[in-house]
């Protein structure tokens, strides 16, 4: 018992002097090294550059073309594809039941003249009867009660007239303004009713061109907006069309639309393009470019300061011998520096080396960039 005693009492006093041991050895490590890094001051700069939209070219004006009134179509006056004008005629509908509710609707308002023309007659006798007291007051009443049915019957039948004149006339389908007419959706002797889809027709010069914005860049379109030609020549808006080429028309800011997508934080914006040869076309999928020419106001950064994370960009800024990651809004590349749009001022030390070995709050030592190694393979 006393020889256990003993061996318990050992192993406590070298498992105490292990403990201390450690101890020790985690205190002479102390925090780890700082991080060695080279910074770049943030400054404005001059930088004429393109800001690109993804965009979509639609007309300024489209409707749809259908008819108000049933029947087989008589007639198409168009070819597939070309330009109308307004007014031109498109499609005609058979009249032929059109015409025979005109000619009956007529003869029914000529009935109904005859009618009132002979109450007018009677009403007039009676009132000289009347006159005279050759006939009781209740028979004059009741005749002058014709007399207003009579009129309201002649009214009724020139609103029937009106209304089978404009049925008439809805049988012959026209252009409502110049533009492209598509391919016709019904063949002559097709069968169409009321609201039955025959065809399209949309404005084809100028041409309309849509991109949406952050609603951060509002202002900016605004004053675009605002300033108008004035400054075409400052702020010049271009497509970049399917296959690279440039659109050789610049375009104008035609509207901002009403309201912010709660959804994307986005709204969207239009621009105008004159499209005499008919290259734009509606529905194609384009790019439109914005030159800014920024004077001396633009940030400026080297790209391979830059870090990405799920779709965000990120910089280390050094301050007090730490790196703090900053979130930051990027435009357009150019060569081998980046405009910052936001999330960076003017003399901020952003680190440009060693930024992969940082966290946020990472102890640095800044010193000055690694010069080039010459040989070095590129």
């Amino acid at each position: 018992m006393r020889n256990s005693l003993q061996w318990i009492g050992l192993m406590s006093v070298a498992f105490s002097f292990s403990l201390a041991s450690c101890g020790d050895k985690k205190a002479a490590q102390g925090p780890p090294p700082a991080t060695a890094v080279a910074v770049y001051t943030v400054q404005t700069g001059n930088a004429t550059y393109f800001d690109t939209y993804p965009a979509t070219v639609t007309p300024l004006n489209q409707v749809d073309i259908k008819p108000q009134v049933a029947g087989n179509i008589l007639g198409i006056y168009f070819k597939d594809g070309q330009h109308v004008h307004k007014g031109q005629k498109l499609y005609e509908i058979d009249q032929q039941q059109y015409k025979a509710a005109v000619e009956q609707a007529i003869a029914n308002l000529n009935v109904a003249k005859a009618n009132l023309a002979r109450s007018q007659q009677d009403a007039d006798r009676y009132q000289d009867l009347a006159k005279q007291d050759a006939i009781a007051k209740q028979t004059l009443d009741h005749q002058l009660a014709d007399l207003e049915s009579s009129k309201r019957q002649v009214e009724a039948a020139q609103a029937n007239v009106a209304n089978v004149q404009t049925n008439l006339k809805y049988s012959v389908i026209s252009a409502p303004f110049d533009g492209t007419i598509g391919i016709s959706l019904v063949k002559v002797g097709t069968a169409v009713y009321q609201q039955t889809l025959l065809n399209t027709v949309s404005t084809d010069n100028p041409m309309g061109v849509d991109i949406a914005i952050d609603q951060t860049e509002i202002v900016k379109f605004t004053n675009y907006l605002e300033s108008g030609k004035k400054n075409l020549k400052d702020s010049i808006f271009t497509v970049v069309m399917p296959d690279g080429s440039i659109y050789p028309y610049p375009g104008e800011l035609y509207l901002l639309d009403r309201a912010v997508d709660p959804q994307t934080g986005t709204i969207k914006v239009r621009f105008t393009f004159p499209n005499p040869k008919d290259e734009l076309k509606a529905g194609i999928t384009t790019n439109i470019r914005v030159k800014h020419d920024a004077g001396d106001t633009t940030l400026l950064i080297p790209y391979k300061a830059v870090v990405e994370q799920l779709g965000e960009y990120f910089v280390f800024v050094a301050g007090n011998g730490h790196a703090y990651q900053k979130k930051v809004s990027l435009g357009t590349k150019i060569a081998d520096k980046v405009v910052v749009r936001s999330g960076l001022k003017q003399g901020d030390q952003v680190i440009i080396e060693g930024v992969q070995k940082l966290k946020d709050s990472s102890a640095i030592q800044v010193g000055p960039p690694k010069a080039p190694v010459a040989g070095a393979a590129k």
